[in-house]
């Protein structure tokens, strides 16, 4: 029996890439399962129905990617 969730994706923030077939890698805000928003990197169909795999980040670990690329140079 596959295990039931919910999203809500408060905020779109931006499209990072999109593959050929039109999936397209986004950061969102999201919701998940009525929680605190937190931010979201993952691959989304074409038509937003299906999601890819992705990373779940707070706003501690954003804040420590953050620090940690702006101290490379890209």
């Amino acid at each position: 029996m596959p295990v039931e969730f919910k999203y809500e994706i408060v905020e779109k923030i931006a499209v990072l890439s999109e593959s050929s077939k039109g999936w397209t890698k986004e950061l969102n805000l999201i919701s998940w399962n009525d929680r605190d928003p937190k931010y979201d990197i993952r691959e989304w169909s074409p038509d937003g129905e299906k999601m890819g795999k992705g990373i779940t980040l707070s706003d501690e670990e954003v804040a420590i990617l953050k620090s940690a690329l702006e101290s490379r140079e890209i």
